[in-house]
């Protein structure tokens, strides 16, 4: 009986194949849409995840003032010195790494081209917290770090920009007013969460402060915490040190952050996470919208077939047959627009990870969870339409024009 069902089910579906495509075309769209917002989600998710954790792991990152982004505050808060940095490393066991920074936008020149750049100015250990590789060269020495040389290690956007495809390494470049030399090329690291990480060009400290600042002051330190150690303990160490050396009275509030790139990471994903469920529960309204189209063409399909559905009583078919045909049919409708919407999801979400420069993450549980909910809203949404045939009276049926 279900196998029979279902072949009356496939043929009435064929016999209208443009009214069937515009009944189940809501339950495409919403299918595709609820799959291609949780792809997305689950995509911008890792992207955030692997660009903070390419800023090295077991890492905090010490920044004068206590805001980011719009809204600062309005007195410029104190850089901090060498001396700062250097007190971290000397005082706070459980740091493995401390690395000063200072930076300025600059324009660098090479012949006939030129280009606006993050120039950062640092420590040797700046690569080696930060997971940096080469592509070809060499990172600079301690040697060049205390003489403040003009060398510099520049990224692939600024490779791109100044040389095109050649090798940069062994060529000058001009920042600012004197010459730099290329001694290193770095791997790219790519991303779309903030700036450009391989837009930048990486000096000694000295170098940036004496040519590029023109002070000693340094704007960020990156920290790397020894393997075992507790992150919020060595948060508050590092906040304790930082008041007492700056000065900061008991009942005065902090001019200076210490961010965890593991909170960071844990922060973003999470927004995006809820996002991503908004969006997703907003699209999943088309799937409603589509259920509601197939109770509607499933009520004039009985209506259409009346006489159909009395011929069948007559000659002996029970109620629970005609409610079991009529309600394949409609299962059999949004089932079809689930397999399509997933196809067109997945084909969609391919090309729009690609656009917007995230993973594409396949999310083998909600492809399978979107496409039986379209088979339940076949299910819900044609249980009406079926059951008003199976209850037709014969008689009445028969009679019908």
């Amino acid at each position: 009986m279900l196998w029979n069902s279902l072949l009356l089910a496939v043929r009435a579906i064929r016999r209208n194949v443009l009214r069937s495509c515009l009944t189940i075309l809501g339950i495409v769209i919403g299918v595709s849409a609820v799959i291609v917002m949780m792809t997305l989600g689950d995509g911008a998710t890792q992207s955030i995840k692997d660009q903070i954790s390419s800023l090295g792991s077991n890492t905090l990152h010490v920044r004068p003032g206590q805001r980011m982004g719009p809204g600062r505050e309005t007195t410029r808060p104190p850089n901090f010195k060498l001396q700062d940095a250097e007190a971290m490393a000397s005082q706070i066991a459980s740091v493995a790494a401390v690395v000063p920074a200072a930076g300025s936008t600059a324009t660098v020149v090479y012949q006939a081209e030129n280009w606006s750049t993050s120039v950062t100015g640092t420590t040797s250990a700046y690569f080696t917290v930060g997971s940096w590789r080469l592509v070809a060269g060499r990172f600079f020495n301690d040697a060049e770090e205390r003489a403040g040389k003009a060398v510099c290690v520049i990224g692939q956007t600024v490779r791109k920009e100044l040389f095109g495809t050649r090798n940069p390494v062994g060529e000058e470049i001009r920042v600012k007013r004197f010459g730099c030399e290329v001694i290193g090329l770095l791997r790219a690291k790519g991303g779309s969460l903030g700036p450009d990480p391989d837009d930048a060009v990486i000096m000694p400290l000295r170098t940036v402060q004496r040519r590029v600042t023109g002070n000693d002051d340094v704007t960020g330190i990156q920290v790397a915490v020894r393997d075992g150690a507790s992150t919020a303990k060595t948060v508050e160490s590092i906040t304790a040190l930082m008041r007492e050396r700056r000065k900061i009275g008991d009942t005065e509030n902090d001019n200076f952050s210490v961010f965890d790139t593991k909170q960071i990471a844990e922060t973003l994903s999470g927004t995006i996470g809820v996002m991503t469920m908004l969006l997703s529960a907003v699209a999943a309204i088309s799937l409603l919208v589509g259920g509601i189209g197939i109770m509607n063409i499933m009520l004039v399909s009985v209506t259409e077939r009346t006489r159909e559905i009395g011929v069948r009583l007559a000659i002996g078919a029970l109620e629970q047959e005609v409610l079991l045909q009529f309600l394949i049919e409609a299962v059999a409708l949004a089932s079809f627009g689930g397999l399509v919407g997933l196809v067109v999801a997945n084909i969609v979400s391919v090309a729009a990870a690609k656009a917007i420069q995230v993973p594409f993450m396949f999310n083998l549980q909600v492809n399978i969870l979107s496409f039986c909910f379209s088979a339940l809203i076949g299910v819900v949404f044609g249980y009406f339409p079926a059951r008003r045939a199976a209850q037709l009276d014969p008689i009445d049926a028969l009679r019908y024009e």
